[in-house]
């Protein structure tokens, strides 16, 4: 069976998309899955979180031709969880990619030789909505938008769900809401609390259960290059993302 691909997306910044891409990823390595990690962002966050090297050729070298995804794939410090990386390069590939045909289709082309040799293949997207972004939601079966608890992250969220919406109409019919994923969150904070219930009341089951909390040992872990069940396994901050993996691999099975 073809992987499920799912993309982290978010077009407001700093708002823990790459923490959960790399954590959920390692949950669900932990508990036997095969998992691909794909860095599209040119500040290389994740690869640098998982220790990938990104001299090696990655993901711009794929979309532009120079390299099959297969090859590309490094492993990481979990078992049975493998990256590929992104450099500096990626911050020009909007506009490299703008003149050609069918240029929202690179990443639909060029990553089917690892579609086949993973469960899941999750996607970090930068943060913003232009060419590389729609790659990934073309290729993409699952959407998981990552959203930290304060009230502009709040007002995000309607342009993300309608710029998604779009892309259903126009690209990928079959593209999936999986999930919103409450990051940072501070139980002592009104603000936080205010946030969390507004929007679990408006979009109801689309809200996972497991609210990440702040956690200083997920801070930490990305400085050392290691997700948060290599650097310390009996954080909070592990143990919600266990659980996030949970709800992930259950709604992604009811979906099929």
């Amino acid at each position: 069976m073809s992987a499920q691909k799912v993309i982290f997306l978010n077009q407001k910044g700093g708002v823990g998309k790459t923490t959960t891409a790399v954590n959920l990823g390692a949950a669900l390595a932990i508990k036997g899955k095969k998992v691909l990690l794909v860095d599209l962002d040119a500040q290389g966050n994740l690869t640098s979180s998982v220790s990938a090297d990104p001299r090696l050729p990655g993901t711009y070298e794929i979309l532009v031709g120079d390299a099959h995804a297969i090859d590309c794939c490094q492993p990481t410090h979990i078992n049975n969880l493998s990256a590929i990386a992104s450099n500096i390069n990626m911050a020009g590939l909007n506009v490299e990619l703008v003149d050609q045909e069918e240029r929202e289709f690179f990443m639909k082309k060029t990553f089917t030789t690892v579609e086949d040799a993973f469960d899941y293949i999750f996607v970090d997207c930068p943060p913003s909505l232009g060419l590389v972004t729609v790659n990934a939601m073309v290729w993409a079966d699952y959407v998981i938008i990552p959203m930290q608890c304060e009230y502009f992250a709040m007002e995000g969220l309607n342009l993300l769900m309608r710029t998604i919406s779009n892309m259903k109409k126009s690209l990928n019919p079959g593209l999936k809401i999986l999930g919103i994923a409450f990051t940072m969150y501070n139980k002592r904070q009104k603000l936080a609390n205010d946030v969390v219930e507004d929007v679990t009341s408006y979009f109801r089951d689309l809200v996972f259960k497991t609210i990440i909390p702040r956690n200083v040992r997920l801070s930490e872990a990305p400085s050392h290059g290691l997700p948060i069940f290599a650097y310390d396994i009996s954080s909070k901050g592990a143990k919600a993302y266990a659980k996030l993996g949970e709800e992930v691999m259950s709604r992604v099975a009811q979906a099929n």
